[in-house]
C-alpha cells in the first residue's frame, strides 16, 4: 500500500480531511506519519487521536533541520509528501531527494498571492485589499522556491463585497478540504509519484 507523510504547522484541518478520505477509502494509501513544527499544535492531537506516528522538528539550526527532516522522511519512505499548512520552507536537498513527490496546498490562486509571508489571513487580506473578484486555493508541486512549483489543480471561489479575511478564509478552507484529498488520490493512482 502506498504511503503518505503529512507536514503541518497549525490546527490540522487539512490533515483531518486527508485522514477522513483515507478512512473512507477515497485515498488508497496509509498515512505513515505527521511531521509537525511544534508539539502543541492541533495537527499533533489529530494524529495521536488516529494512532498516526508523529515527529516534531523544531530545530534551532537549518542544518539540523535539514538532516532531521531528511532522516525522518527516509525512515518513513513515503510515496507522497503533503504540506498541509506547513509554514517552514522545504530545504533544496529534500526537494531534490523527493523530486515530484512533495505537494502543497495554498489558499490563493497561484501565482497570485504566493511566496514568503503569504500564508493564512495575510493572503486573504491582500486579496481583499487588491479588490479581487475571485480567489481560491491551489495544489502545486513543491520546488526550492516558495509557492513556485508546477500547479496541479485550482478551485476558484468568488469574493463577495461583504467578505472579511475571516469569511473568505472559511469558504476557501472548505474547498481546500475537498481539493487536497482529491489531488492526493489522483496522484497516487496515476503513478505520478
Amino acid at each position: 500500500m502506498k504511503k503518505i507523510v503529512v507536514l503541518a504547522s497549525g490546527s490540522g484541518s487539512n490533515f483531518q480531511a486527508i485522514i477522513d478520505a483515507v478512512n473512507r477509502g477515497d485515498i488508497k494509501a496509509r498515512i505513515a506519519g505527521l511531521i509537525a513544527s511544534k508539539p502543541q499544535i492541533g495537527a499533533v492531537k489529530r494524529a495521536r487521536d488516529h494512532n498516526i506516528p508523529v515527529a516534531v522538528l523544531e530545530n534551532p539550526s537549518d542544518q539540523d533541520y535539514t538532516e532531521n527532516l531528511m532522516a525522518q522522511l527516509t525512515h518513513w519512505n513515503p510515496d507522497l509528501i503533503v504540506l498541509a499548512g506547513y509554514l517552514r520552507k522545504i530545504p533544496t536537498e529534500v526537494v531534490e531527494a523527493f523530486s515530484n513527490q512533495i505537494i502543497n496546498i495554498h489558499p490563493s490562486l497561484l501565482p497570485k498571492y504566493g511566496g514568503k509571508g503569504f500564508y493564512g489571513e495575510h493572503v486573504h487580506r491582500a486579496v481583499l485589499e487588491a479588490g479581487e473578484s475571485e480567489s481560491g486555493c491551489t495544489v502545486h508541486f513543491v520546488n526550492e522556491l516558495y509557492d513556485k512549483g508546477d500547479i496541479i489543480r485550482q478551485v476558484k471561489v468568488p469574493v463577495r463585497d461583504s467578505d472579511t479575511p475571516e469569511t473568505l478564509a472559511k469558504r476557501i478552507l472548505a474547498e481546500e478540504h475537498k481539493l487536497l484529498p482529491s489531488v492526493i488520490s489522483e496522484l497516487l493512482t496515476s503513478n505520478r509519484t
